[in-house]
């Protein structure tokens, strides 16, 4: 009984020693072991030492770092972005809007909004400028545009801009792009205002959209709510000049804030860099 007894106080004495080493340095406990432990309780005793040591080498060479580990090393590669030095400043090259405001579409992207209008001399040079840079944006970010509203002339072209998205997403109209350098052409080179539904129809026909599917988009529910959303975000963006661009909502600024047209383009990069390392 005595030997079982004693047996017994040695495998406990092992167990604990498993699971406190990594928490806390070995300490020297004075152990009386007698004389009458038996040559199989010792094998027992070395059994058991064998597989605690077996399990703490398994544990100690895992390949794969935890979860928590992956998180921080995670965190770590994100604020890369937000110590750099920036090439330009808030309220010198561009101002914050606070709060941050709604965009277009939703939260996957980046959103870079332009605010134009076809008769806006400066809005038809940087045309094919800003379509170039959407070519290679980011693939983090969303371009949009949005026709500005000050007069009737301009809510006008407004509908005209909404109705072609509508066809072309439709398939009615081939290629939007197309349509719309020929808005600015016409406009710009033929001095054709297009200050009239007349007018407009005459240009839409010319890209293949009849009277019938003209109308019925023009004066659709969905082309009215595009240019309400649209005078709204004007309205929540301050935008008093065109182009002027914003940026996911919370930046705006345009090429005389920049310096030029090439440094917007450097400037809306950076931005869409800081909406990254958020």
């Amino acid at each position: 009984m005595k030997q079982t007894i004693l047996l017994g106080i040695a495998l406990l004495a092992v167990a604990a020693c498993g699971q406190e080493e990594a928490a806390q340095p070995a300490t020297e406990v004075p152990v009386v072991v007698e004389d009458a432990i038996t040559e199989e309780a010792a094998d027992a005793t070395e059994a058991i030492e064998a597989e605690v040591a077996e399990a703490t080498v398994v544990e100690e060479s895992a390949a794969e770092p935890e979860a928590d580990e992956q998180a921080i090393m995670l965190a770590q590669a994100d604020t890369s972005a937000v110590t750099r030095e920036w090439q330009f400043q808030e309220g010198k090259h561009y101002a914050r809007l606070m709060p941050t405001q709604p965009t277009l579409g939703g939260a996957d992207k980046i959103e870079v909004a332009e605010f134009f209008y076809y008769l806006c001399p400066h809005c038809y040079s940087f045309e094919p400028i800003i379509k170039g840079w959407a070519e290679t944006k980011p693939a983090n970010a969303r371009f949009v545009q949005v026709p500005a509203m000050w007069n009737q002339v301009l809510v006008l072209h407004a509908r005209l801009f909404y109705t072609a998205e509508i066809l072309a997403r439709n398939g009615v109209i081939e290629d939007l792009a197309a349509f719309n350098t020929a808005v600015y052409e016409e406009i710009h080179r033929r001095n054709n205002q297009l200050s009239s539904e007349a007018s407009i129809l005459k240009l839409f026909e010319r890209f293949g959209v009849s009277a019938e599917e003209f109308d019925r988009t023009w004066k659709s529910f969905e082309v009215d709510q595009k240019m309400r959303v649209a005078s709204d975000l004007a309205r929540r963006y301050s935008v008093a000049s065109t182009p002027t661009i914003v940026v996911n909502g919370k930046y705006r600024t345009g090429a005389k804030e920049a310096g030029s047209y090439a440094k917007l383009l450097e400037l809306i990069d950076e931005l869409i860099v800081r909406e990254s390392a958020r």
